[in-house]
């Protein structure tokens, strides 16, 4: 198991931001690595980090403001090599299938519920890790 993992946090919000912190903690489960984040608060922001590299997994608020995530994960997945996999954070169950249109990995319901968000986030190291 590698170290540590590289999470990518993109909200315009800085409470969203600090509530994935948070529900995290210094790892999401016993059985992945620890995270450290890079927090990202514009789109621009977020495609420098991504080409960068270096990122294990995006969490992309879907509320976010000018471009919400949803919109960012699509063109992320569309124009990234090898693009991370991507948690999506949506404001209300129903918003599941815009999710799906945006090529999401998984979702999580805003505001952060500590224990979906660490299970949904694990799950997704597990399968980069697996697929490294």
């Amino acid at each position: 198991m590698q170290a540590t993992a590289t999470v990518l946090v993109y909200s315009d919000d800085s409470n969203t931001r600090e509530q994935v912190r948070l529900a995290t903690g210094r790892r999401p489960a016993s059985d992945v690595p620890q995270v450290e984040f890079i927090e990202c608060a514009t789109p621009a922001a977020v495609l420098k980090e991504l080409d960068r590299g270096g990122i294990d997994v995006c969490v992309l608020d879907g509320e976010a403001v000018p471009m919400g995530g949803m919109g960012m994960c699509r063109q992320i997945k569309d124009e990234v090599f090898n693009c991370p996999p991507v948690l999506l954070l949506i404001g209300r169950p129903q918003d599941a299938w815009l999710a799906t249109w945006s090529r999401a990995d998984a979702t999580a319901i805003l505001p952060v519920e500590p224990v979906e968000f660490a299970s949904a986030l694990a799950s997704l190291l597990r399968q980069k890790a697996l697929s490294a």
